[in-house]
């Protein structure tokens, strides 16, 4: 089935928890995830909660990464949203397993943006909001 993204939910448990506390450490994850995976770093930005926690975003031209962390449990949501057919998401995901030192996750992934369109690309030219996709009509 075609479909414009993909999206990965992810829940790591058992994590070191120094690890998923260290703002720098998990900012530079994310972004070596994103880059791991093929894709594009446009930004990020990350912010430690007091006492504990980080939560972030990288910006990648195909979406992006996500985190939010619980040290005092362990514990670590991840989103990767990857556009296009060149990125792949659970490379980033196996990354982040590692550099996290989890020890059990789960991943559950869901297709974004399936839609009834003959030759759905990643970026079409034309406009599909006028109902025109390159060079085909739809409607």
């Amino acid at each position: 089935m075609k479909s414009l993204g993909k999206h990965l939910l992810a829940e790591y448990y058992r994590c070191d928890e120094n690890a998923i506390n260290d703002v720098k450490k998990v900012e530079r994850a994310l972004i070596e995830a994103a880059e791991i995976a093929g894709a594009t770093v446009i930004g990020a930005s990350f912010h430690r909660f007091e006492p504990y926690g980080v939560s972030g975003v990288v910006v990648i031209s195909e979406s992006h990464l996500t985190i939010h962390t619980w040290p005092e449990y362990g514990f670590a949501a991840v989103d990767v949203f990857t556009c296009g057919d060149h990125v792949d998401p659970m490379k980033a995901h196996e990354y982040l397993k590692q550099v996290f030192k989890t020890k059990n996750a789960t991943v559950e992934t869901i297709l974004r943006g399936v839609l009834n369109i003959p030759d759905l690309r990643h970026k079409p030219g034309g406009s599909c909001v006028r109902g025109e996709c390159g060079d085909k009509k739809i409607g």
